[in-house]
Order: structure tokens, then C-alpha cells, then sequence
């Protein structure tokens, strides 16, 4: 298949292009507007693979999108871009609302002026693929059933509700227009190439170089961790397999507290590079939680997996480890990002957010 996929250099979108590239036939264009927290080394061996194209260009951009289906004539599109930082919705939600709401439309109503062109076969078998989150179902409390596909909304934070809008809109172009939408929500997401600002990514450099981890409130938080790989095969076989106006909730199940996860990834550190000054849990201190931070998500996966007959390979601590080992061996990564995009900014502190 010919797969028009958006936000490609981003960390879940180029695993997704790795795994395709590596796993199937398709071919993959790449539209990513490569904000700060894309990297086109994510790609890897993608970068040189001529199955695979980037092209520069904003989701939001209505003649840049039609020009992209004229030239590529995609049998799917799998809708990745996005921005995704809890933090940074709260502090700019503007950013939010263009990408994640206006970027969803402007792509929607691409797709569907270049699907309704299409002869009637390839109308059949088109996908448009809306990869979301979790956390447009609100929060969990601590006796409730983790989300599924029939959870209701109630987003809380910028960041989420315009997810949810996204959604939202995704599935009315379905049921308004017929366009053939499946849409996937997903739990918090780690592994190689996250940007650092997220949590396991910026408390193991953190950790690493004795810096302070701050957490939020007391640490309970409870996040459902997948890894980025296995969320990736998933998400291929959602845009292979995944029924029109159906919804898909990936997830692992694999529920860790905030400071469960902050003291694992210490302890895998101090086993792999002791610190002379000791045990680095002694770096944990905890700081004012941020507003509208959710207390729980984790994800009910039963019908997806037995759908696509896919579960989560990883456990949490064999992709942990997996995990911050690929940190530990790319240093000249990390240390380029961190100095070229966060001169002058603070590091966010450690948080459950979105992947």
C-alpha cells in the first residue's frame, strides 16, 4: 500500500515508519512540519530508504495537503501530527488548537475531496487512520474500569480536549460524508527517540547527570506505559485491518505509579552506571502539581487485541531497560537536542503526560 502518514519525525510517528519500512511492503509519505520536537533521525535507515519520502510541509497548509494527495495518491493516511506536551498546552494553547483541531480538519477535508475522486475499488478500501489519546476520556479514579472504546469523553486539559476535538471530527466525516475514519486511542508511549521533556526520557538524563527529579504532587499518578514499538506494529494493524467508524484503545497493561517509574528508572541506573554519591532516589523531591493533572489513565485493550490479534510484547521493565540503555549509547542525541532547543528554557518537571 501507498500510506500518506503525518508527523513522521515525531517520536511515535517515525516508529511507526520504521516498522513499516522494516516489516512490510508499503511505501510511506512523510508530511511533517518538523516543529521542535521532530528529528529526522528518529527515521534511522528510513532516512535512505526509497520507499520512503519527507515532505516539509504543515498539516494545517489546505493547498500544500491537496498537493500531497495529487502527487502520492494514498491508499491510507495515518494522521500522527500532533502537539502532544500536557505542560506546553497549558502554558500555549494556542499551538494546540491550530495543529491538533484546525490541522485534523484541513487533512479530513483533504481526504475526502481526493476519496470521493477516487474509482470505486480504492474508495472502498481507503483508510483515514486518527491516531489520539487516552486522556480525552478524563480521568480514572482509583476503583474505576479502565477506559475502553465506549468510554465518554471529558477532557481536562488544552491538550486533550483538543485531541478530543480531533476525534470528534474524525468521526463526523464518517457518519456525515461516509469517509471510511477509524480512529485510535492510545496510553502514555516510551522508548528510543523520545523527545527529552517527556518523563522517562528527562528523569533518566536528569538522573544521569545528578540533577534534581522533581514529581509532581505525591507521585500517585497513575499512567498505563506501552512501549513505542509495540504501540507501532498496533497502529499498522489498525491501518491494515481496522474497520470504517471503528475505534481502537491500544494499550498494554502495564499501570505504574509516577514515582513507581521515577524510582525504577534510579534503580536501573544505579545497576548500569553507579553514582559515587549514592542511590540516586536521593535526587526525588516533590513539587506543586500542575492544574487539571489527571489521577489515572489506563486502558482496557481486550477489543483490539482480540480484533487484530495483537498484544503488547514488552513488559514494563524489559522496555524500560530497552529503553534507557538506547539512551545511555546515544548521548551525542540527546546532549544536540537538549543544547540546540532548550538554550535559555526550562526542563518541564516529572510528569504522566501523553506520549
Amino acid at each position: 500500500m501507498k500510506i500518506l502518514l503525518t508527523g513522521g519525525c515525531g517520536f511515535i510517528g517515525s516508529a511507526v515508519i520504521r516498522h513499516l519500512l522494516r516489516h512490510t511492503d508499503h511505501t510511506v509519505a512523510n508530511v511533517d512540519k518538523m516543529t521542535y520536537a521532530a528529528s529526522e533521525d528518529a527515521l534511522e535507515e528510513a532516512r535512505r530508504d526509497p520507499r520512503h519520502v519527507l515532505i516539509r510541509a504543515d498539516v494545517a497548509d489546505a493547498d500544500a495537503m491537496r498537493q500531497v494527495f495529487a502527487a502520492h495518491q494514498p491508499d491510507r493516511v495515518m494522521h500522527l501530527a500532533a502537539e502532544s506536551h500536557v505542560d506546553r498546552s497549558i502554558d500555549g494553547p494556542g499551538d494546540f488548537i491550530r495543529t491538533n483541531v484546525l490541522g485534523s480538519f484541513v487533512l479530513l477535508e483533504a481526504a475526502r475531496s481526493y476519496w470521493s475522486g477516487l474509482p470505486a475499488a480504492r474508495r472502498a478500501a481507503f483508510r483515514f487512520h486518527h491516531v489520539s489519546t487516552d486522556e480525552v476520556f478524563g480521568a480514572l479514579g482509583p476503583g474505576d474500569p479502565a477506559f475502553t472504546e465506549t468510554t465518554a469523553y471529558d477532557p481536562r486539559s488544552p491538550y486533550s480536549a483538543s485531541k478530543a476535538a480531533s476525534d470528534h471530527l474524525a468521526r463526523a466525516w464518517f457518519h456525515t460524508y461516509g469517509l471510511p475514519t477509524v480512529v485510535s486511542n492510545t496510553t502514555n508511549n516510551y522508548g528510543p527517540w523520545q523527545f527529552p521533556e517527556k518523563l522517562i526520557p528527562l528523569v533518566t538524563l536528569n538522573a544521569l547527570e545528578g540533577k534534581p527529579l522533581p514529581v509532581y504532587g505525591d507521585g500517585s499518578n497513575l499512567r498505563d506505559w506501552l512501549f513505542v514499538e509495540d504501540h507501532a506494529e498496533a497502529l499498522a494493524r489498525v491501518a491494515e485491518q481496522g474497520e470504517p467508524g471503528a475505534t481502537y484503545a491500544i494499550g498494554a497493561r502495564q499501570p505504574r505509579s509516577n514515582l513507581a517509574v521515577v524510582r525504577a528508572i534510579c534503580a536501573h541506573l544505579d545497576r548500569r552506571v553507579p553514582d559515587p554519591a549514592g542511590p540516586r532516589e536521593r535526587l526525588i523531591h516533590f513539587v506543586t502539581d500542575r492544574p487539571g493533572h489527571d489521577f489515572r489513565y489506563e486502558i482496557d485493550p481486550s477489543r483490539t487485541e482480540a480484533a487484530l490479534g495483537w498484544t503488547a510484547p514488552h513488559d514494563f521493565e524489559a522496555g524500560l531497560a530497552r529503553t534507557i540503555d538506547w539512551y545511555l549509547d546515544n548521548r551525542a542525541w540527546w546532549e544536540r537536542v537538549r543544547a540546540a532547543r532548550y538554550a535559555g528554557q526550562r526542563l518541564g518537571v516529572a510528569t504522566g503526560g501523553a506520549a
